[in-house]
């Protein structure tokens, strides 16, 4: 019997991996969002296309991810691959990454970093509203 893939926490997964917060992500995706709606979206089981799509171009992240990813396989074939008793496989994968892991790090931080500026610019001028409203 095939387990379902359970699209909304692999949101999740990948939103905590990359360190964004509900809030972070619910501002990515524009003013329809918010905290709330980002919860309820990370807890369900299917998640309409449109929205995965916007997810990807928010998060960086393939749909394809967000639809196929099940941390009990990967478990599964981690552990089927490296057995305590075999330890050739291991010996066999080239740790030599082929790119700077460096920079992977640094761009993900600047990316982060423009979503927080982000975040306080929208903050700014929510309080610049507010002081409006009440001079008036």
């Amino acid at each position: 019997m095939k387990q379902k893939i359970h699209q909304g926490r692999n949101v999740k997964r990948f939103r905590e991996m990359l360190g964004i917060k509900q809030e972070a992500l619910a501002y990515a995706l524009g003013d329809d969002w918010n905290q709330k709606k980002i919860s309820i979206l990370e807890q369900k089981d299917v998640i309409d296309t449109t929205i995965l799509t916007q997810i990807s171009t928010s998060l960086k992240i393939p749909v394809v991810a967000f639809q196929n990813f099940d941390e009990e396989q990967a478990v599964n074939i981690i552990s089927n691959t490296f057995t305590s008793n075999d330890t050739s496989t291991i010996n066999a994968i080239n740790i030599q990454p082929t790119f700077n892991p460096l920079d992977k790090m640094m761009a993900l931080f600047e990316e982060k970093e423009k979503l927080y500026e982000r975040l306080l610019q929208a903050e700014k001028d929510k309080v610049s509203y507010l002081e409006k409203l009440l001079n008036k």
